[in-house]
């Protein structure tokens, strides 16, 4: 089983490697925000299943998948697991890779062209600058930061003095934003969400932390988005670079 990410939605921007070996497949289980478009290409014999309709009744939905990836496999098929991004970035890839193994099916992982960094590059972000940012960190938003089950230290994350990336986080951000400013980060630093970045549907939304829940509202953005955080977000092709400035003073 070939299990891959198919990239950030734009159908050029799956790997060459991904892309071949989807062709030589029988079975294709595809998430929602895999490269849809890449579907329409396959022959007509292949068997394409939405993973989001797989029917599973008293199975939660990703054991309903994993059941899925084992049948077609020991049926002797030549099953692709196509998912958005990076199968291993908040993709639950290495879940569906263990469910396999335990079952002795072999299985190929085929890294794909994250999101977390393809979407704002798209949008004209850079998520490290000279002078600028020094690092970057992706957060999974699907979990408030009240919320116990939250495995972030948003304390921490607040401290750090680069480039902050948040995925799943478009429900969540005007309570994310609100936790970084009660943990010390300025309600003036500029954030940008990036709705289906890379695809012919890309917006994107300019705001700062201290108004950026209102504008998601105003603004009806809605998933999938890329949410980045920091002065990088103001660093576009036709910014002066600060050295420039320097010399000018």
């Amino acid at each position: 089983i070939p299990h891959g990410g198919g990239g950030p939605g734009d159908p050029d921007l799956i790997t060459v490697r991904g892309r071949r070996l989807l062709a030589e497949a029988d079975v294709v289980i595809a998430d929602r925000l895999g490269p849809r478009d890449l579907l329409d290409e396959l022959p007509p014999h292949v068997e394409v299943i939405d993973a989001a309709k797989i029917p599973y009744g008293r199975f939660m939905a990703q054991e309903a998948i994993n059941q899925a990836l084992i049948e077609h496999a020991k049926a002797g098929k030549a099953v692709v697991r196509l998912k958005g991004g990076d199968p291993f970035v908040f993709g639950r890839g290495m879940e569906e890779a263990q469910a396999l193994a335990a079952e002795g099916i072999p299985c190929t992982i085929v890294p794909g062209i994250s999101s977390t960094i393809s979407v704002p590059g798209a949008a004209g972000i850079p998520v490290t600058h000279r002078g600028v940012a020094h690092e970057f960190t992706v957060v999974s938003g699907h979990v408030a930061p009240e919320d116990p089950r939250s495995l972030v230290d948003w304390a921490a994350i607040a401290r750090l003095r680069g480039t902050l990336v948040l995925l799943m986080a478009v429900d969540k951000i005007g309570a994310i934003a609100a936790a970084l400013i009660a943990h010390g980060k300025d309600p003036a630093t500029p954030v940008a969400l990036v709705q289906e970045g890379t695809t012919a549907a890309q917006r994107r939304v300019d705001a700062t932390l201290a108004d950026v829940g209102e504008r998601a509202v105003t603004e009806d953005v809605r998933p999938p988005a890329v949410i980045v955080i920091g002065e990088v977000v103001t660093v576009g092709p036709d910014s002066v670079p600060q050295a420039v400035q320097d010399a000018a003073e």
